[in-house]
């Protein structure tokens, strides 16, 4: 089931979000609005539940319950970019560009067919190697030619991949491969969560290395992705499947939000009534 999405006009627009491993509209129309959410829902072993029904859900909105007026399960549309670091600081010890691109083969070809991907290569410059497209073929040789070139301005070309994606139809997500090391940006790290928490692009930061930097954890909180890091090479594949894995599968939720004048941020809170699973949720949207 796919819903019909509004466009901007006079009187219509979208404000678009992302929940639970999901892209969320908040859509507002001349009297009338209503916020959807495409919510992940995984148990204990983090493979997704797919047998839910609208009454296991639970949606809070600054804390007063919804109605869930609107209910879909199963693979909606994807845009997904994969942002892969390939600055000199990558190349390094344990080669972790190759690594990189090895697991961002791995990433496309756990893709649908119909599925669209793009390719942005971070070094001291930020380009589209690839771009959006649903010929996978094309992405991954532009992932094969990938070579080491400059430094890291991580958190700026965090953001150019996010607007670079940002136009696409669906679900949007944003797959990055660095080890996290930001060098002469002009975004700060504050200043990118803030920004990437406005956009409705769901961030999937991957940490190549022993520890997770602190903002690629606020950074999937506020989109609704999730941050991983990989000690191991090894282990990098493994994640990317997961993450493809989980991708694939959402419940759309939906329900009208109490009136709101001006712009204003609202909480929102998703869960189920299952004790072995767990919602990937953002915890709000701005109304405009």
């Amino acid at each position: 089931m796919m819903l019909q999405r509004f466009t901007r006009t006079g009187i219509a627009w979208i404000v678009p979000l992302i929940l639970g491993g999901s892209l969320t509209y908040a859509q507002f129309t001349t009297g009338v609005s209503l916020v959807e959410v495409y919510a992940t829902v995984i148990d204990r072993q983090g493979v997704p539940v797919t047998d839910l029904k609208a009454n296991d859900f639970r949606v809070m909105q600054d804390g007063v319950p919804q109605t869930i007026t609107v209910f879909a399960a199963g693979e909606f549309p994807l845009a997904v970019a994969i942002g892969i670091d390939r600055s000199f600081s990558m190349a390094g010890k344990g080669d972790r560009l190759a690594v990189a691109k090895s697991a961002a083969r791995t990433f496309v070809g756990a893709l649908r067919q119909d599925d669209q991907v793009m390719v942005v290569a971070i070094g001291s410059d930020t380009e589209v190697a690839a771009p959006l497209s649903t010929d996978h073929a094309a992405a991954l040789a532009v992932i094969d030619r990938l070579d080491a070139w400059g430094t890291t301005p991580l958190y700026d070309a965090t953001l150019v991949a996010l607007d670079a994606i940002q136009s696409a139809k669906g679900r949007r997500a944003l797959v990055l491969l660095s080890d996290g090391t930001d060098r002469y940006s002009d975004t700060s790290a504050a200043e990118l969560v803030e920004q990437a928490r406005r956009r409705d692009v769901l961030v999937y930061p991957i940490a190549l290395g022993p520890v997770r930097p602190p903002v690629f954890a606020e950074l999937a909180t506020a989109t609704g992705g999730r941050s991983s890091y990989a000690k191991d090479p090894r282990e990098l594949a493994a994640i990317l499947t997961t993450v493809a894995r989980e991708l694939r599968f959402q419940y759309l939720l939906g329900y009208v939000p109490p009136a709101s004048p001006g712009s204003s941020w609202h909480a929102i809170d998703v869960d189920v009534d299952r004790p072995d699973a767990r919602v990937r949720a953002r915890d709000g949207y701005f109304s405009r």
